[in-house]
């Protein structure tokens, strides 16, 4: 059998811990009850994995919107800075400041223009799997740094 990515040893037990469909509140709240540490891996992990599904439209229109900001200090913890610069790009269409708010991000997003977040996709897509390794290397690396 193989063995899962070190990152997943430290994200997989926050599944549980961050609540990401009950607003802000609810988000803040449970996302502190975690190292900060493992709970940016778990952000960024989150958020790679809404964009590689469906971009950032479906990123920021679902639930998973609500932790951008720690996806970009995620992106920035392992060492993935131009994602994080991207990330903000992305974020920026939507507003400053970024609301946390779904109701209000869908809002924002049913305004912008057909395929407006197509160019920042491709721009993530790319670097995500170059820059610093790639996503599972960057990841993995950082994770075993947060757990020795």
């Amino acid at each position: 059998m193989e063995r899962a990515s070190l990152h997943w040893d430290v994200i997989d037990p926050l599944w549980n811990v961050i609540n990401i469909y009950d607003g802000p509140g609810a988000f803040l709240a449970t996302f502190n009850q975690v190292s900060r540490g493992a709970g940016l891996l778990f952000a960024a992990h989150f958020c790679q994995s809404e964009v590689c599904n469906g971009g950032f439209h479906q990123f920021f229109f679902n639930s998973t919107g609500v932790l951008a900001p720690e996806a970009v200090d995620g992106f920035t913890a392992i060492e993935q800075v131009q994602v994080a610069d991207l990330l903000r790009q992305a974020m920026a269409l939507l507003g400053s400041p970024y609301t946390r708010e779904r109701e209000a991000r869908q809002a924002t997003i049913d305004l912008l223009p057909p395929g407006r977040f197509d160019e920042l996709d491709g721009k993530f897509f790319a670097l995500l799997r170059s820059e610093a390794g790639g996503f599972e290397v960057a990841a993995d690396r950082y994770a075993a740094g947060i757990a020795s």
